[in-house]
């Protein structure tokens, strides 16, 4: 017998496709049922900055990937999500595949929960150091000052806070930053000759997320906590997350003012460019010999 060349298509086979505007909202249901805090006002802003993959089912979303490009040799990847009932057939790996392929031949960072290390090793992905996530309600009463030195960004300091995240991070990530300056607050540390610090808070999940946080020279840590207090104090009764590097040694205080740590993850790089960003060493020093630059926080785990 001649073959059906006419056969109806496979409804529930899952079929990939650009990630679109209107996927956003069954996105944040996808992602609630997971447990992630993720508003359809965080997908969107996500959205804006990059572009990703969707898998349908018969019209359904049932899988979502996202990158973000940093410049021509960097980029990150994250919202990589698989709804529960159609885990275990490959989609991960497909949609990660689709992502690489975009990519092409940028290094690229991310990071994994425990579930996703052995597919992201097997895709030539390398662990670098832990990420710690704390996070806690602020209770309303909270009074935290400023520290001195710890201003408002002004206008005048955007560029010398571009320079300190690519000291920190070896990538240009203009179009993030303009992106977390434009939703939220950054606070920047002045030595008086120029910033030596910043932080961004902004409004993400449950309540507000501190992060990136990158900080310089001998006091660097010094005025990461500096930054995280200032920005603490402004987010009395609500929900404040952040996520700490490793390198950068805050987990132990933030749990000590009343930050708990929640939870890890694990950087992880697939390097195709030399230099990609190593969240447990002191990433500054080969971008500026003199001065150690440091990222301390993440903008999420997504972003990086």
């Amino acid at each position: 017998m001649a073959a059906d060349n006419h056969a109806p298509a496979d409804k529930t086979a899952p079929h990939l496709a650009a990630l679109r505007v209107d996927h956003l909202p069954d996105a944040a249901r996808l992602s609630a049922t997971l447990g992630w805090p993720y508003r359809e006002a965080d997908w969107r802003f996500a959205f804006d900055l990059g572009s990703g993959f969707a898998a349908e089912v018969d019209g359904r979303l049932v899988a979502t990937a996202m990158w973000w490009p940093y410049g021509k040799t960097h980029a990150s990847v994250g919202m990589i999500i698989v709804d529960p009932r159609m885990q275990g057939r490959g989609l991960g790996r497909a949609l990660m595949q689709q992502l690489l392929h975009a990519a092409r031949n940028r290094t690229v960072l991310l990071n994994a929960t425990q579930e996703g290390l052995p597919l992201y090793t097997q895709l030539g992905f390398v662990a670098r150091g832990q990420v710690f996530q704390h996070q806690v309600l602020v209770p309303a009463e909270t009074v935290l000052a400023a520290p001195a030195g710890v201003r408002p960004m002004q206008a005048a300091d955007v560029e010398g806070v571009r320079r300190l995240d690519t000291a920190a991070t070896g990538m240009d990530r203009t179009a993030l930053l303009d992106a977390l300056f434009a939703a939220g607050t950054t606070m920047v540390v002045d030595r008086g000759a120029s910033v030596a610090a910043y932080a961004c808070a902004r409004e993400f999940g449950r309540g507000v997320v501190i992060g990136p946080v990158v900080a310089s020279g001998a006091s660097s840590a010094a005025d990461a906590m500096d930054l995280i207090t200032a920005l603490a104090g402004r987010a009395r009764g609500q929900f404040l997350r952040i996520d700490v590097t490793e390198g950068g040694g805050l987990s132990a205080w933030l749990t000590g003012v009343g930050l708990p740590c929640v939870g890890r993850a694990v950087p992880m790089v697939r390097e195709i460019q030399p230099g990609a960003m190593n969240a447990d060493a002191d990433v500054g020093a080969d971008a500026d010999a003199e001065v150690d630059v440091r990222l301390f926080a993440l903008s999420n785990q997504s972003f990086g």
